[in-house]
C-alpha cells in the first residue's frame, strides 16, 4: 500500500510522511516545489500542484490512500481523477471553524466546505480532520522573538487550544492505514486552552529568555497581517481573537479519545520549536 501525502513541504505533511515511514509503510509525498525542501530518506518525493489538477494524476498512480490538503477552487478534478485512480481511502485536512455558528459566513470554513462537500458527494470513502488552531500558528511571531524577545498582538488574553502537528500526523496515519474511519469527521484541538500572553511565556521558557507581550491595536494588527493573508480572512481571525477574549476554547483531544494518549501540550510544542525562535 502507497499513501500520497500531498502538501509534503507543511508542517503536519512533513510530520505525517516521517510518522508513517516510521511505521514501515510506503509514502509518496507530493510537492509543488519539491526541490525547495529537504525531505527524510526513504520518501519518494513527487511535483504535484493541486491548483492544477492535470500534475495530480501521475501522482495517483500506484497510491492507495491520500492524505488532502483543502484546495477549493479544483476540488471537484481532484476527486475526479482519485476516483479514476481507484483510491480506497482519503483523509482530508478540513478546519475547526465548521463546527462554530458562524461557519456559513467564516471565510476559512467556507473554503474548506467545498472540499468537504466534494468528496462527501464522490464514491470515495473519506475521513475529516477538522483541526483547530495550529500551533505552528505562533511562528508568526519568531522573528519578534529572535530580534527583540517581544510578542506584538492585540488581545493578550484571548484563547485558543493550539494543536500540535505532530498530534494531527498521529490521528491522520490512524485513519489512513486502520479501518473504521470512513464516512466519520474527527474534530482536533490542543489539550489545553490558554491565552496569547501564555503562550508566548510557554516559549520564553523553551529558549530560556522572558518574552513579553507588548499590545496592539487590533488595526495595526490587521496591517500586518495583510501582508500575508486576504482581507476576508485577516478579519476573521481579528473576529476569532475578539470572540476568545478572556474565555477559554472548549477543548476536543482526539488523539487521547483515539489513541488513549493526551495530546502534546503547548509546552512541548514550543521546546520542540525552540530553535526556530532563538
Amino acid at each position: 500500500m502507497t499513501i500520497l501525502i500531498t502538501g509534503g513541504r507543511g508542517h503536519v505533511g512533513r510530520s505525517l510522511a516521517n510518522t508513517l515511514l516510521a511505521r514501515g509503510e510506503k509514502v509518496r509525498v507530493a510537492s509543488s516545489e519539491p526541490g525547495q525542501a529537504v525531505f527524510t530518506d526513504g520518501l519518494e518525493v513527487v511535483q504535484a500542484d493541486l491548483s492544477r489538477p492535470e500534475t495530480l494524476a501521475p501522482a495517483l498512480v500506484g497510491v492507495s490512500r491520500v492524505f488532502l490538503y483543502a484546495r477549493p477552487a479544483t476540488a471537484a478534478e481532484q476527486v475526479r481523477l482519485m476516483e479514476e485512480a481507484g483510491i480506497e481511502h482519503v483523509t482530508l485536512l478540513s478546519t475547526r471553524s465548521l463546527t462554530f455558528p458562524d461557519a456559513d459566513t467564516n471565510p476559512i470554513a467556507r473554503l474548506h466546505v467545498q472540499v468537504e462537500r466534494a468528496l462527501g458527494r464522490s464514491r470515495l470513502p473519506w475521513t475529516f480532520l477538522r483541526a483547530g488552531t495550529f500551533a505552528t500558528n505562533t511562528l508568526q511571531w519568531a522573528d519578534m522573538i529572535r530580534r527583540e524577545s517581544v510578542v506584538r498582538a492585540p488581545y493578550p488574553q484571548s484563547h485558543s487550544a493550539p494543536v500540535h502537528e505532530d498530534d494531527i500526523a498521529d490521528v491522520a496515519a490512524l485513519t489512513l492505514t486502520g479501518s473504521g474511519h470512513a464516512g466519520v469527521i474527527y474534530v482536533m484541538s490542543g489539550p489545553e486552552s490558554m491565552p496569547q500572553i501564555r503562550q508566548a511565556e510557554l516559549i520564553g521558557d523553551a529558549i530560556d529568555r522572558p518574552v513579553r507581550f507588548e499590545e496592539q491595536q487590533p488595526q495595526q494588527y490587521r496591517e500586518t497581517l495583510s501582508r500575508w493573508g486576504q482581507a476576508d480572512v485577516v478579519d476573521q481571525l481579528l473576529r476569532y481573537l475578539s470572540t476568545w477574549d478572556d474565555h477559554p476554547v472548549p477543548v476536543v483531544d482526539a488523539r487521547q479519545q483515539l489513541l488513549g494518549v493526551t495530546g502534546r501540550s503547548f509546552a512541548r510544542w514550543a521546546a520542540d520549536h525552540a530553535d526556530d525562535f532563538r
